[in-house]
């Protein structure tokens, strides 16, 4: 009986653990494929519908585009990731590599300060005094598009580049301010990049200035997305598939630019091309695309959004509507005018559709809201006598 009983357990102890064996390899295979089907439906999907990312396909993270909709209003749509062409890849390779860079800081660090002007610059006196006690900080460089320009500011003799003609809304415009940018980069001194105009003044002083930029660690550019017809609505699809509309941005062409990032517009060729090509005046569509006011701004987008503040350290007034900035007066020209502002804090951008929107970007410096502007312009060359006086006394502008 002792026996029977003894076979009978062991036979039950035997079939109870072949059962067990049997369940775990079931779960064990059940949960094989379970990985398989996770890992690679995603895989399935992206070579079937094409990859949009910018870190190339098989990334679980995709791009949101806004979109408009009915009635004007805007709307998230997720996209697919797509894969990066040869040339995409390579351009990509060269910006990452600048981007870790860790250049050697000069003992003396200098602000480069580029005048991008048709001729003679109305204002050298007031930049005369912005300068004046500074050397060694800052260097001065000069393109002008007409002329020859007439200085008499020993900051400003000897700056003159190779110039070459530049015509409004063309893209010689953005090849003037590489060939700034280029013989800026010639001074291994130089680590923060200025571009001004002939009708810019400085609204803070020198030291606010050089303190402000070279204690930062990204380039004040502006950067925004406008759906309206002077927005997205200049984009062409030629300019596939390495800019694609979900990443098409507008902004001011005055910039200030760190040292890396104005060696990746010195090294990019792509993308520089795409613009070139396919952002002009008078293309197909009745569309008027101007590289100056978009290649920058969408490069940068694309290849650094988290390096750039969205917004420009360059006052313009674009209150009128109009294709041209409103320009200042003798008579606006007060201490009342520079207080106000040198107080601003946010930068608005402007849509270009019917509503005409306006967005607020919070000037950040740092972490902390700042004041946005160091720089200012129009203003027509009647004000610089009011400047010049104005200039005398900065606890007005501090």
């Amino acid at each position: 009986m002792v026996g029977t009983k003894r076979q009978s357990s062991s036979s039950s102890s035997s079939s109870l653990i072949k059962r067990s064996i049997w369940i775990i390899a079931f779960v064990f295979v059940l949960s094989f494929f379970l990985v398989v089907a996770y890992y690679y439906q995603p895989k399935l999907k992206a070579s079937q519908k094409g990859c949009y990312s910018s870190q190339g396909c098989g990334t679980n993270t995709n791009d949101v585009q806004l979109v408009k909709v009915e009635d004007n209003k805007e709307e998230e749509v997720e996209l697919v990731p797509r894969e990066l062409t040869d040339e995409e890849m390579e351009s990509r390779v060269v910006v990452k590599d600048i981007l870790r860079l860790q250049t050697l800081q000069p003992k003396k660090p200098k602000v480069a300060f580029m005048f991008l002007t048709q001729g003679s610059l109305p204002f050298e006196k007031l930049w005369h005094m912005f300068f004046s006690g500074h050397e060694g900080k800052f260097s001065v460089y000069v393109h002008a598009s007409r002329e020859t320009p007439i200085h008499f500011s020993n900051y400003f003799i000897g700056r003159d580049i190779h110039s070459e003609p530049v015509a409004w809304g063309k893209f010689s415009m953005v090849e003037a301010e590489k060939r700034l940018l280029g013989n800026a980069l010639l001074d291994p001194d130089n680590q923060h990049f200025v571009l001004l105009s002939e009708s810019c003044v400085p609204v803070r002083p020198f030291q606010f200035v050089y303190k402000y930029l070279l204690f930062s660690n990204i380039s004040f550019l502006d950067c925004y997305l406008d759906l309206g017809p002077h927005g997205n609505g200049r984009y062409i699809d030629y300019m596939m598939p390495e800019v694609e509309e979900k990443d098409f941005r507008k902004g001011s062409q005055w910039f200030t630019m760190k040292r890396q990032h104005a060696l990746i517009v010195m090294a990019d060729n792509l993308y520089l091309r795409k613009f070139r090509d396919h952002c002009r005046p008078g293309m197909e569509g009745g569309r008027n695309c101007y590289s100056d006011e978009h290649y920058l701004p969408t490069f940068f987008h694309m290849i650094d959004p988290g390096g750039i503040s969205n917004w420009s350290v360059t006052y313009v007034d674009w209150s009128e509507g109009k294709w041209h900035p409103r320009s200042f007066t003798a008579e606006e020209v007060n201490t009342r005018f520079l207080e106000a502002l040198t107080s601003i804090d946010v930068c608005p951008h402007i849509t270009s559709d019917e509503k005409r929107t306006i967005r607020f970007t919070p000037c950040m410096w740092k972490g902390s809201k700042r004041p946005c502007y160091l720089f200012a312009r129009k203003f027509f060359p009647e004000t610089l006598d009011n400047l010049v006086a104005l200039f005398s006394n900065y606890s007005t502008l501090l």
